[in-house]
């Protein structure tokens, strides 16, 4: 076997063990349109407390059954509501806390952006400014934004941030890049990388941080 064929295979392989894209997983497609949109940024918000993926995701399907779609659908809702169903999914340790960021981010989403998530892209075409724009949201930092513009990435034109350093060093240990190698390109390395594969480089990269988060490939 090739170099170039087995690194496709190490790639495949990886994404399958451990997972690419939550949104995917979450049956949430961004490239479809501002509703997928919305609805990412529904589930990034619950992926950015410190809180296991799964606990998230079932929290995230509990809102979205009970008919949130969008961030300003909790407008409507009772705090009361809100934290049940948070609990609902297992969210009970943060469950006060972010059925009030839920209820602050739909307020300041209806001030600031006319309750369209998607004009925030369309304003902050920048990575700098768009960055900015979402650092100045309730309860959203660095975690939230980077998970939530990763896989964004050729849907909004802001969402162009460097590779995550977490995925260029589980990269490295995994042998798919060298050790100094690509410092200044990693990005398009990667990208050339999971391409080669037949793979999406936002799943790529988003399984290499789930590598460095502690997720095993099982081999």
């Amino acid at each position: 076997m090739s170099g170039a064929t087995s690194s496709s295979a190490t790639v495949r392989g990886l994404i399958r063990d451990v997972g690419g894209r939550y949104s995917t997983e979450m049956g949430i497609d961004v490239t479809a349109g501002d509703a997928q949109v919305e609805r990412w940024f529904v589930a990034a918000t619950l992926f950015g407390t410190r809180i296991a993926a799964r606990v998230a995701q079932r929290a995230y399907a509990e809102l979205y059954g009970a008919g949130i779609n969008r961030i300003t659908d909790a407008a409507s809702r009772a705090w009361s509501d809100l934290v049940a169903l948070l609990d609902a999914g297992g969210y009970g340790r943060y469950d006060y806390r972010t059925a009030t960021r839920l209820q602050d981010l739909a307020r300041v989403v209806l001030e600031r952006y006319g309750g369209e998530v998607a004009q925030i892209g369309r304003r902050y075409v920048t990575p700098d400014a768009l960055v900015a724009a979402l650092d100045a949201l309730p309860g959203w930092g660095p975690v939230t934004i980077r998970l939530f513009l990763r896989e964004l990435r050729g849907v909004w034109p802001g969402a162009a941030l460097p590779l995550d350093p977490r995925a260029l060093e589980a990269a490295r240990r995994l042998g798919l890049v060298g050790d100094a190698h690509f410092e200044g390109d990693a990005l398009g390395r990667i990208t050339d990388i999971a391409r080669r594969a037949g793979c999406d480089e936002r799943d790529l990269e988003a399984a290499l941080v789930r590598v460095s988060l502690g997720r095993r490939p099982t081999r």
